[in-house]
């Protein structure tokens, strides 16, 4: 489930040509194209927290945060921390349950990746079969915790602080109580990959769609609209069109208007 690339950018194509506004080159329409699919899918987690504020429909498909919910299921992951002896505390996950490589802190390249975006909920895995939530605390809670023998976190309510990065510039769980040293498993929200429109060149110059080699959008396909218009606006900026700028960003306008009326 998701947006063919080659749609989006013959649609693109022809909306400009037909109006004769100009020709934005594959690789101008790889980059806006990632840029477009990165900003539709941040704005997800500021419309949850608006629609966390809003009451919901009880009819069935009418609820947003379910439809918001279900926009974001395709980069939700899982993966198992790993506990870092010398340092004391837990690692993010290399890779998921699925296999996937997970990066946190350099240039994604490989097609098999996920780049980190956003902790979720944390696990601790004593008993396989009735894993117990990690609560997540701030700092002074967390050392405020641990000084009382009436609160002390123990295997069966244990505690975490997310913060700063070991050597290795990866972001560290410290998990308490100490006696925890393994089964800490963690879901995290990735970032879509980059979107790419692949092309060889022809005999005369033309490009030639490469099926193969290219990637989709990741958003979910109600989002087709929103992003060929959102491709429109930043196209108008490439070819310097005032006109497709002002069209484009009237019609966004317009949606999140109906989106979040």
């Amino acid at each position: 489930m998701a947006i063919n690339v080659d749609t989006v950018y013959k649609t693109v194509l022809l909306i400009l040509n037909k109006e004769q506004r100009g020709y934005i080159t594959p690789d101008e329409f790889n980059k806006t194209a990632t840029q477009v699919q990165l900003d539709i899918f941040e704005r997800y987690f500021d419309d949850i927290n608006q629609q966390l504020r809003v009451p919901q429909s009880d009819y069935d498909y009418s609820s947003r945060q379910t439809s918001l919910d279900d926009k974001i299921a395709v980069f939700k992951e899982e993966g198992l921390c790993t506990y870092d002896l010398s340092f004391g505390k837990f690692i993010l996950p290399a890779s998921t349950f699925s296999g996937k490589t997970v990066i946190y802190n350099t240039v994604p390249v490989p097609v098999n990746y996920c780049e980190f975006y956003k902790l979720g909920t944390v696990l601790y895995s004593k008993n396989i079969n009735y894993p117990v939530r990690v609560q997540r605390l701030q700092k002074s809670e967390f050392y405020e915790i641990n000084k009382s023998d009436l609160t002390a976190p123990s295997e069966n309510f244990p505690v975490y602080l997310y913060e700063g990065q070991n050597n290795n510039s990866v972001n560290y769980l410290d998990v308490s109580p100490s006696s925890i040293t393994n089964n800490i498993s963690v879901s995290f929200i990735r970032k879509p990959q980059n979107v790419t429109w692949a092309y060889s060149v022809g005999n005369v110059g033309q490009y030639l769609y490469n099926v193969s080699l290219s990637r989709n959008f990741e958003l979910h396909p109600s989002e087709q609209v929103d992003v060929i218009t959102r491709i429109l606006l930043y196209s108008g900026v490439i070819l310097k069109d005032p006109q497709i700028i002002q069209v484009a960003a009237s019609e966004i306008q317009q949606n999140e208007i109906n989106q979040k009326s």
